[in-house]
């Protein structure tokens, strides 16, 4: 059995031997002949608060941080267990009990006599005897009897463990000890089955097995040594733990990938966040879907240009834009775009814009304040795209996964010096030369405070459509869609495909016009993902996005007059990636804001025409390249 075990070892790694460039060969066999090849997580991570006494507030700051468990050093001095690291930092009044024991007490009887108000979590208190503990351990016992209804199991139903770490008795004089006393186990010692029982955990130093510095990952050769003691421990059924790691994001997921248990830590308050907000920083796609492959045969070259399809990922940035290409397990509609730029978002009064002025730089060519839509900087209406191709017989269409009246998408057919304003946004409308409009916020329309709106939008030959099955059964002409809210809820709350099917059902509509069109069509809510820091709802967000990438992609070849952009208005939240593993679509993330920041966002073309958005340029261009290109298009065509 274990030599065939070994085989479908090596079978596996084999597979996967393309994927693993940092493991040599003969490495890869060793994991697998030794059976530490699977890094396997442990099934819950307990959190460590390392040298807690050494904190600016001892015991609170990691208690009220949900720490699993909590080191105290204690050396004995007369009749007193004081705690410090060395015998010569020892102050008068800190001791085990009045940092340590009367405190706890007192909050496990505030939570019915259990360790946190969470009933699922538990919490071990780590004694470290620095020397003599013959001497500690009696004096250790006299000051736990007044606390044994919380730290005996024979007495209490959720007691808080005492483990005894350090200086500890040889593993044969455990029974000498109370019952409710365990203790700090070590590698390499072959405890009795009995001798087990009062094993809290097995515990390590880590650089017995590795220079490893916390950065990237340890070396080959340690990784194994490191896989093997965590193992050791694993058949003994025993969690483990390493000191003396380093104290950051990169290490505390290395750790994990090793399958080591518990995570110590000098920030009790950093590592509690780390866990805490994972359900928001982490995303495992496991099943991923097949990019459309491109023809390339009118991708940059001078051909006649008839529609452009702007596709706006709202905050979307590269490091979003990885996220989603590890999450797909490698591939994404984006990747296959081959003319890439690079455009710089700020505003006119801010380092930073908001979508008001992202959006109207994109859709009217000029830098503006943040909360202006569709306005200078000195609040004057400016043309936007739609207006200006109007006067050449061109049709527009605006798209958004969000609130149609929102900044971005209202740029496009507003003029108001407040993105807030949803009812005078609405209202513009009636003056914009967009014919199709699709997305949600019917209220304010169907109950706009000029109560003429909705009459006047009709006598403009507006058709008003509820859903997405009126339009895919309509015939050209102008459409207004005002999507119920719950139709463009988040992906993950199964939004579905709305975001493609409008984009198809808009070219559908509009590529009767004889003189070509323009289409905006919004990704607004990878945005909310990262306002919110929640990594899985702007993943899936703008993995919705590509897909809906794809589509243009896919119409453009048919076509070949058609020039598809996918670009961003800003980046939000600050994403970094910390963790990816695209066999397993899986990545896990940090926010450094929950706002929009400066850094520049990627321009992808594809179609006749796109070499002509590389390179680096301000956000407000590319209105400009889409204008004149198309006019000059145009022009061409008439002579």
């Amino acid at each position: 059995m274990e030599k065939l075990r070994i085989r479908k070892l090596v079978r596996k790694i084999k597979q996967h031997m393309c994927l693993a460039k940092t493991f040599c060969p003969l490495s890869l066999l060793l994991l697998a002949a030794t059976g530490y090849a699977q890094r396997t997580k442990p099934a819950q991570i307990l959190t460590h608060s390392h040298n807690d006494y050494a904190q600016p507030i001892p015991f609170f700051s990691a208690y009220h941080s949900q720490m699993n468990s909590i080191e105290a050093d204690v050396f004995l001095t007369g009749n007193e267990l004081f705690v410090a690291h060395e015998f010569d930092q020892i102050v008068p009044g800190k001791t085990l009990k009045s940092v340590y024991l009367e405190p706890l007490y007192k909050l496990y009887k505030k939570n019915g006599n259990q360790p946190y108000l969470r009933e699922e979590r538990s919490l071990e208190l780590v004694i470290d005897i620095k020397e003599n503990y013959a001497q500690v351990i009696p004096v250790l016992i006299r000051q736990l009897q007044p606390y044994k209804d919380m730290i005996d199991p024979s007495v209490s139903k959720k007691p808080v463990k005492i483990v005894l770490s350090g200086d500890m008795p040889a593993p044969e004089l455990y029974k000498n000890y109370p019952s409710y006393l365990s203790f700090d186990g070590r590698p390499g010692i072959a405890y009795t089955a009995e001798q087990l029982k009062r094993v809290a955990m097995i515990s390590d130093d880590m650089h017995s097995y590795t220079e490893w510095n916390g950065k990237g990952t340890p070396a080959v050769a340690d990784t194994l040594k490191l896989l093997k003691v965590v193992a050791d421990a694993h058949r003994m059924k025993k969690p483990f733990r390493f000191w003396a790691t380093q104290d950051s994001y990169n290490t505390w997921i290395e750790l994990e990938n090793l399958g080591v248990d518990w995570i110590g830590t000098d920030h009790p308050e950093i590592l509690s966040a780390f866990y805490a907000s994972r359900h928001k920083t982490e995303y495992i796609n496991p099943v991923s879907y097949k990019a459309y492959q491109p023809e390339y045969k009118s991708d940059g070259k001078d051909l006649p240009l008839k529609n452009v399809i702007l596709i706006i990922g709202d905050g979307m940035g590269l490091a979003q834009i990885q996220a989603a290409l590890t999450a797909n397990h490698g591939n994404l509609n984006l990747a296959g775009i081959r003319h890439i730029g690079l455009s710089l978002t700020k505003a006119s009064n801010s380092g930073n814009t908001d979508s008001a002025a992202g959006g109207t730089a994109l859709a009217c060519g000029e830098k503006t304040n943040n909360r202006y839509v569709g306005m200078d900087s000195l609040g004057m209406p400016i043309t936007n795209i739609p207006d200006t191709l109007d006067r050449f017989g061109i049709k527009s269409g605006v798209i958004s996964s969000g609130d149609i009246t929102d900044a971005t998408p209202a740029a496009f057919y507003a003029h108001q010096p407040e993105r807030s304003w949803s009812d005078k946004i609405a209202k513009d409308f009636l003056n914009s030369k967009v014919e199709i409009l699709i997305g949600p916020n019917r209220k304010s329309f169907a109950e706009n405070p000029d109560k003429t709106l909705m009459s006047g939008i009709k006598q403009k030959g507006f058709e008003f459509l509820r859903d997405l099955k009126e339009l895919e059964q309509s015939k050209p002409g102008k459409k207004l869609v005002l999507l119920a809210d719950s139709v463009t809820r988040p992906v993950l709350k199964g939004r579905g495909d709305m975001l493609k099917v409008s984009l198809e059902q808009t070219i559908r509509l509009l590529s009767a016009s004889k003189k070509g069109f323009f289409i905006m069509a919004e990704g607004a809510q990878v945005d909310y993902g990262g306002h919110d820091n929640n990594l899985p709802y702007a993943v899936t967000e703008l993995l919705d996005l590509d897909q809906t990438v794809g589509a243009a992609l896919k119409y453009a070849d048919q076509d070949g007059q058609t020039l598809v952009i996918v670009t961003a208005d800003h980046e939000t939240g600050g994403l970094t990636l910390l963790a990816a593993d695209q066999r397993k679509g899986r990545i896990l993330g940090n926010f450094s804001t929950n706002d929009h920041t400066n850094v520049m966002v990627p321009v992808f073309a594809y179609g006749p025409h796109a070499d002509q958005f590389a390179g680096m340029y301000q956000n407000n261009e590319i209105c400009h390249k889409i204008i004149q290109l198309m006019t000059a298009s145009m022009q061409a065509a008439s002579k």
